[in-house]
């Protein structure tokens, strides 16, 4: 019988966030096994889903004890559709999923994540999402400033801030020529800065100040990060967004407006270089730790489950 945990990062090991997953993992002696969701490969209905390693030698993902998801990367709709399907199939069969697919599937699209905080009363800035232009031409007149995001981004690319309804006609014609959905939110005045909390296993684990010399205050967009103590208003509001997402690990972005907390994303698959740099907290450790301890509570689970049944 296996002793040794064997924990399964869905990613690429070039990444630095995947590195230091694996590296804490291994340090607590858990075996590593990187996944790269191109290469998924389902068997219906005799084995589980594998996914073949680089020598070409096939790895039961369902024989895993836990499954830390750090990158779904684009592709056609088949492609995210197939690869989403796989985690949910995964996750019936038993494997303890971090996030779950469902917790991706309402972070991964901003629509989706605001529509959810909105509809439990959480605060989230005026939001406008259409497919026509002329409602959104309306929507910049209503508004009079508003940030134009894509539904699927991060990181700030893609952002446009909007305040004249001339530029925002020929924004929108630019966008219409790839099938864009326009998604609108109203421009809040926020100093520039924003904060960054990451939640893990309910509990937030570290936050930083983000401060710009724009209005974007992505760090990749040159922001500067600054630790800080968050207050209880935003750290409540970060429990809550976890919770309402059922998610396990999640970064939840929060700017402040005229004295008023405001959320604007919440990411399912958080980076946390910049949080890091400013942190004495070893974040890759503390996930690592989580996902041992998930794992090892669904092995229990299963054997009390099995003890049951005899």
């Amino acid at each position: 019988m296996r002793q040794r945990l064997r924990i399964g990062i869905m990613g690429t090991p070039k990444g630095a966030h995947g590195q230091d997953l694996a590296a804490a993992l291994q340090d607590m002696g858990v075996e590593v096994v990187f996944v790269s969701p191109q290469k998924l490969t389902s068997f219906i209905p005799e084995s589980p889903t594998i996914s073949p390693d680089p020598a070409g030698a096939p790895i039961n993902l369902r024989e895993l004890d836990a499954l830390l998801v750090r990158s779904l990367p684009g592709g056609s709709l088949e492609q995210v559709i197939y690869r989403v399907d796989v985690l949910h199939r995964l996750e019936n069969l038993g494997l303890r999923i971090i996030n779950r697919p469902g917790t991706i599937e309402k972070t991964v699209d901003k629509f989706y994540t605001s529509a959810i905080l909105a509809d439990a009363g959480l605060p989230v800035p005026q939001t406008v999402v259409t497919e026509s232009i002329d409602q959104a031409l309306e929507a910049v007149k209503g508004m009079e400033a508003v940030v134009v995001k894509p539904l699927f981004g991060s990181l700030g690319k893609g952002m446009v801030l909007v305040e004249d309804t001339e530029v925002a006609y020929r924004v929108f014609k630019a966008l219409e020529l790839g099938r864009s959905v326009y998604y609108l939110q109203k421009f809040l005045p926020h100093n520039n800065e924003d904060y960054r909390l990451l939640v893990v296993g309910g509990e937030v684990v570290g936050a930083m100040r983000r401060r710009g010399d724009s209005w974007k205050t992505n760090i990749a967009c040159g922001a500067v990060a600054e630790y800080v103590q968050p207050d209880p208003v935003l750290e409540g509001l970060a429990l809550k967004t976890a919770e309402i997402l059922g998610a396990d690990c999640v970064g939840v972005d929060i700017l402040i407006s005229h004295g008023l907390p405001y959320i604007i994303e919440a990411n399912g698959i958080p980076g946390w270089s910049g949080l890091q740099s400013v942190s004495s907290v070893n974040i890759a450790r503390v996930v690592a730790e989580y996902a041992v301890n998930q794992a090892q509570l669904a092995e229990r689970t299963e054997k009390a489950d099995n003890y049951a049944k005899s």
